[in-house]
């Protein structure tokens, strides 16, 4: 009995000196960075969340081990690790070997060692449903009874003594294959029996994703985040984004293991976060490239938005690349009255004939070129960038390459993509509405970013030197620029992002823009509705019901506002540019009938093909006031003209119903600066408005009852407009 006892005790302590967290201490993870990358310090975060003890081989050296990408390489890896190895002494050390610039940790040391004593053998190398590089080898592989076949050298587990001699026999080049070397150890029975491998051909412990993106998907715990691999019902510990999978690995690795979760949001957001209020010496310098390609709508509001932008203006240098000749004007009036601000501007017009390609290629060298440039800040001209504090924020989170997140009103197109499809072109991740929707907010690493985005200038003068980025046969010039920067920084491991943490704007239709009006910004209630009601709708508009803005100046009469100033003087500049005045004869072709009881020297809204745009103005913007003031009416336009009276031609209109069930007449100049005298009196009430409010509409029944007159326009000119409402 005492014998059992002893025998118990002792196989007792044998459980717990081997128990996975006694192991943990003996434990040690072992990978070669030759540079420290965006994909390493990802690396780095995850082992540091699950407190590994990480020792890093290479930092001092060139890599000289191949891409990966087009040829077997990663030699220099097994040279370092051979070395690494026999400076250590204790023979009870378990030795994980890992690349870094590609993997993430998903779980921590307590269930990756509980697994690897589990897998009862002293190495266990990741496995691959694919076998490389060789595949003449395939026959020569053992058998397995279900799970991956191949081995993978990106990751694998042992102790000490079985690793070093396993890596013993490296006697390779540096750009051999790692791969292979381990392979052929893998294959021969007897080393493989030996050392004592096996493969981990579940995943259980390490996920390699290439021929096996299917299988992959996020699995959402309290608080963290795993990635489970469906076909074999594993969570794995280890996961690794090897050869052509990298952007696989990078979309896992905006959530693994904690960098975002539904219950704590971001929470590696602001790790690399600068403030600038922290800045001991001046702003850094940015170049600010905009670019206009096409016609577009709302270029002056572009323009005084980049007034508007919070940032020391003697920082900024501006580079304009403008293709159209339709933006001489917006660009040389902006350029005329604030080009002292900025401490230098540069204009290449249409008299250049350079293309988007041509001048995107330029603006970036010039910031190259500039050793004082340290951001450059590309800009479309169709890009609402709302956020006063846009630039500010994205030179704060100090990212080689990050763009805010706009999206088109309405829709869900967006200035990034959330993956790639096999042939390069967009493809919608599982995340990508929720990003856009904002119901998931972060900063997030992503393979695609357009139309507005900072880069850092250091990045241009040193992994970026090559200057025809935007350069592509087949792919547009904006797909081209990201296919070349995933390219070129693929190896280096630097990463794109797309920040949401804020709003910052959106980005306009140019579609259909048709630039055949003075104005055509009016035209633009369709195709943008948000930036038309912004720079043609007064601002106290939405005000209306809540502040009780609508007055009464007469029974029956409403007045509110509804148009801002420069709404008004386009209207007026757009008619006066048509200018087929009518006659104010009782004859008019232009109506059913052809005969005017009451005529006014007017255009009609139909001649300037703005019909069906006034009529979607007084749907959106007229019917709401209407359906509150008259109750049981909706807004259904008869007729719409703009009147003019001027002293030598119409002065005033005499006593009249109007044809319609009510009326609204908007004033679209000012009573004392434009003109003087003017108004209308309804002779009913004797009841006069006779300083009507620019931009303010009067609404009024037309028939029976408001019998009305306008009032002698003494001087200057007095333009209204004027719609039949006729439900």
């Amino acid at each position: 009995m005492i014998f059992l006892l002893k025998d118990y005790l002792l196989l007792n302590q044998r459980n717990i000196v081997n128990s996975p967290l006694c192991l943990s201490e003996k434990l040690l993870v072992v990978t070669v960075a030759t540079k420290d990358t965006d994909g390493f310090r990802r690396f780095l975060r995850s082992a540091k969340h699950f407190n590994y003890t990480v020792k890093v081989v290479g930092r001092d050296e060139k890599w000289i081990g191949g891409n990966y990408m087009g040829a077997p390489g990663g030699g220099q890896k097994v040279r370092l690790l051979k070395s690494a190895l026999e400076e250590m002494k204790n023979q009870d050390k378990i030795i994980l070997f890992t690349d870094s610039y590609d993997v993430v940790f998903a779980s921590g040391p307590k269930e990756l060692l509980k697994k690897f004593q589990q897998a009862r053998h002293k190495v266990v190398f990741s496995s691959e449903s694919l076998i490389w590089p060789d595949r003449h080898l395939e026959d020569k592989y053992p058998h397995v009874r279900e799970g991956n076949r191949f081995l993978g050298s990106g990751g694998f587990i042992g102790y000490l003594a079985n690793v070093r001699e396993m890596v013993a026999e490296w006697s390779g080049e540096d750009d051999d294959s790692d791969q292979l070397f381990f392979t052929r150890i893998y294959i021969d029975a007897a080393k493989r029996k030996s050392i004592n491998i096996t493969l981990d051909s579940k995943c259980r412990l390490f996920q390699n994703l290439l021929g096996s993106l299917d299988e992959v998907v996020l699995k959402f715990e309290d608080g963290r985040v795993r990635a489970r691999n469906l076909l074999h019902d594993t969570l794995p510990v280890i996961i690794h984004g090897n050869g052509p999978t990298k952007l696989q690995v990078n979309y896992l690795g905006n959530y693994i293991p904690n960098a975002w979760t539904f219950e704590t949001g971001c929470t590696v957001c602001h790790e690399e976060f600068q403030p600038l209020t922290a800045l001991q010496s001046e702003y850094p310098l940015v170049v600010i490239g905009i670019f206009i390609e096409r016609p577009t709508p709302f270029v002056s509001v572009f323009f005084e938005r980049l007034l508007k932008l919070q940032y020391p203006k003697n920082m900024l240098k501006l580079l304009i690349f403008n293709k159209e000749a339709h933006h001489e004007q917006h660009v040389n009036s902006f350029l005329q009255e604030h080009r002292n601000l900025y401490r230098a501007v540069e204009l290449l017009g249409p008299e250049e004939a350079m293309d988007g390609v041509t001048s995107r290629n330029l603006a970036f060298d010039m910031c190259r070129q500039d050793q004082n440039c340290d951001y450059f800040f590309s800009v479309d001209i169709d890009v609402v960038l709302k956020n006063e504090n846009a630039l500010k924020i994205l030179i704060e989170h100090n990212l080689p390459i990050v763009a805010p997140m706009i999206t088109r009103t309405g829709r869900l197109w967006s200035n990034f993509w959330g993956a790639l499809s096999p042939d390069g072109y967009y493809a919608r991740s599982e995340d990508y509405v929720d990003i856009v929707q904002r119901r998931r907010v972060g900063v997030w690493n992503v393979p695609y970013v357009s139309n507005v985005y900072l880069l850092k200038g250091g990045l241009l003068r040193s992994e970026l030197t090559d200057f025809e980025l935007f350069n592509s046969h087949i792919l547009d010039p904006d797909m081209a620029f990201c296919h070349n920067i995933r390219s070129k920084l693929r190896k280096n491991g630097i990463f794109m992002y797309v920040t949401n943490l804020h709003t910052f704007g959106h980005i306009l239709s140019t579609e259909n823009y048709q630039t055949g009006h003075l104005h055509n910004d009016l035209w633009q209630i369709f195709e943008n509705p948000l930036d038309w009601q912004e720079r043609y709708i007064h601002p106290n508009y939405t005000h209306i019901m809540k502040d009780h803005l609508i007055e009464t100046p007469c029974p029956d009469v409403y007045w509110f506002p509804i148009f801002t100033d420069e709404a008004c003087d386009h209207i007026v500049e757009e008619m006066e540019n048509f200018g087929r005045w009518s006659g104010g004869a009782n004859t008019d072709p232009r109506i059913q009938g052809g005969y005017e009881n009451v005529p006014t020297i007017d255009i009609h809204m139909n001649q300037v093909n703005f019909e069906k745009e006034w009529h979607k103005f007084l749907l959106e913007y007229i019917a709401p006031i209407t359906e509150k003031m008259y109750p049981g009416y909706y807004t259904k336009f008869d007729l719409a003209f703009v009147v003019r009276y001027k002293p030598d031609e119409q002065p005033f209109l005499r006593p009249h119903h109007d044809a319609s069930t009510f009326t609204i007449n908007i004033a679209l100049n000012q009573v004392g600066l434009d003109y003087q005298g003017g108004g209308c009196r309804f002779l009913r009430y004797n009841c006069s408005v006779e300083a009507p409010r620019k931009g303010w509409a009067l609404m009024h029944p037309g028939r029976l009852t408001h019998y009305h007159e306008g009032l002698p326009t003494t001087a200057g000119v007095r333009y209204i407009s004027v719609s039949f409402i006729d439900p």
